[in-house]
């Protein structure tokens, strides 16, 4: 597979992420589809290892969030400014504090666009707390669960 392919795998991938926090969106198919992609153009033990990992843990998702409560975050209060900054919050944190680094990175994210809009910390953590309640966990773990099938196979395009 040549550079050209493995950058629209990634960017597939980097689609699917922000996906997962639109809601309506298949995000996390996309991220699974463009391993799928890589997995057929490159037949290897790792790519296939790759690609049964992915499929798990995307399995393991849906069923953790089919035991959440549903998604209602318009009603929440959230905004897609605070869907974009919990988004970068988890992709910072997944890189900067390895894989468990997004759980902490999108709650601060969450907060920071909060604050930012509320001005005081009581507020923009009521905020938060009532948007994680209502979907906002819901979407953590789907975001946490492409962000690892992303990290997988990353680590497989760079050390495999």
């Amino acid at each position: 597979m040549g550079a050209w392919e493995l950058l629209l795998v990634g960017v597939v991938i980097l689609l699917g992420l922000s996906g997962v926090l639109v809601p309506g969106a298949p995000g996390s198919w996309l991220v699974w589809a463009a391993v799928l992609w890589w997995a057929f153009e490159v037949p290897r033990a790792l790519s296939w290892g790759v690609l049964v990992g992915a499929t798990a843990v995307l399995l393991v998702a849906q069923v953790v969030r089919w035991r959440l409560p549903p998604r209602r975050l318009r009603s929440s209060g959230a905004t897609p400014r605070m869907a974009v900054y919990a988004g970068v919050g988890a992709l910072l944190g997944f890189f900067v504090v390895p894989v468990l680094g997004a759980i902490p990175g999108y709650l601060g994210g969450a907060y920071l666009s909060e604050r930012l809009r509320l001005g005081g910390h009581g507020d923009a953590m009521a905020s938060v707390r009532r948007v994680m309640r209502r979907g906002g966990t819901s979407v953590l773990v789907e975001l946490f669960a492409c962000l690892l099938i992303a990290g997988a196979w990353l680590g497989a395009v760079i050390w495999g």
